[in-house]
């Protein structure tokens, strides 16, 4: 049995965040478009598989890492929302099994919604919330959270009129999941204290990372999804399509980011600006060229 025992004090998350660096240089690769695309395929699978794991109690905890905008949060908020049609049909929130939490969370915050999303089945997703792994105190919160033994109590033994009010015990056994979605590639932090609370974290998680490193794999992943009906909702007539990926590949060393939301942001151009899109695009989607 592991037990979080609190300190009284708290320590806040808006703490500098550490420096993160990761590797510049494209490793050659010696596979082909089809032999990319074909692992992407499975590690996105794999995913989606992971995350009903999570949600049926089968497994604890993943940790899904990948540079933004390649569906990493898509892919694991369609998963949970479709299993939880029961809350969906009745349009009751406080039915739902799951919470997406994103943004900034203090260690209280973080105590009261592991409390809400204790029972088994819940889950709750961290979405690029690395604030988390800065505060000691709610690290320990996840360390409980996640623990490997039978029974995972997590206790907050500082006093709260904020708990006492919303009726919540100052220590319960969480039977939840977790998953946390994360830009950060774990292997290439150098940050010391960065890398021991992510050791900490991943010894007690699946890591699933969707190994989508270069220029080459982004386009591929892109690529994939357009021809997966990603633009379907703009009705492009002819090869109105196949130009925005032609823009995007031909100047993808220029893109502010290279990544699903940039797919649809020229689209929304192309749609709404068929005569002057690619002019604006280079003015809206690409970094300024010194």
């Amino acid at each position: 049995m592991s037990t979080a025992t609190i300190q009284p004090r708290i320590i806040s998350t808006d703490m500098p965040r550490a420096t993160i660096a990761q590797r510049a240089v494209e490793p050659v690769s010696h596979e082909t478009d089809d032999q990319i695309v074909d692992r992407l395929r499975t590690r996105f699978t794999i995913l989606e598989d992971m995350t009903k794991a999570v949600k049926k109690g089968d497994v604890r905890a993943m940790i899904v890492s990948g540079p933004p905008g390649v569906g990493k949060s898509f892919g694991v908020e369609a998963v949970l929302s479709k299993n939880d049609m029961f809350a969906t049909i009745a349009q009751d929130d406080s039915l739902k099994k799951y919470e997406i939490a994103k943004g900034n969370i203090s260690a209280l915050g973080l105590y009261q919604m592991l409390y809400q999303y204790k029972d088994k089945k819940s889950v709750v997703v961290f979405d690029d919330m690395d604030s988390v792994l800065f505060d000691e105190v709610a690290l320990n919160l996840l360390k409980a959270a996640l623990d490997s033994g039978r029974n995972r109590w997590i206790s907050w033994h500082t006093e709260s009129r904020i708990l006492k009010e919303a009726g919540i015990p100052n220590t319960f056994n969480f039977e939840g999941g977790c998953i946390f979605i994360t830009n950060v590639k774990f292997d290439h932090v150098r940050s010391k204290k960065l890398k021991d609370h992510l050791e900490a974290l991943e010894s007690r998680c699946h890591y699933l990372d969707l190994t989508i490193d270069t220029d080459r794999e982004k386009m591929l992943r892109i690529k994939q999804i357009v021809a997966d009906g990603m633009l379907d909702k703009y009705e492009f007539a002819g090869d109105e399509q196949q130009e925005i990926l032609d823009y995007i590949d031909t100047h993808r060393k220029k893109m502010r980011e290279l990544s699903l939301r940039m797919v649809l942001k020229v689209a929304d151009l192309r749609k709404s600006m068929p005569n002057t899109w690619e002019s604006v695009a280079s003015v809206t989607c690409m970094r300024p060229q010194r």
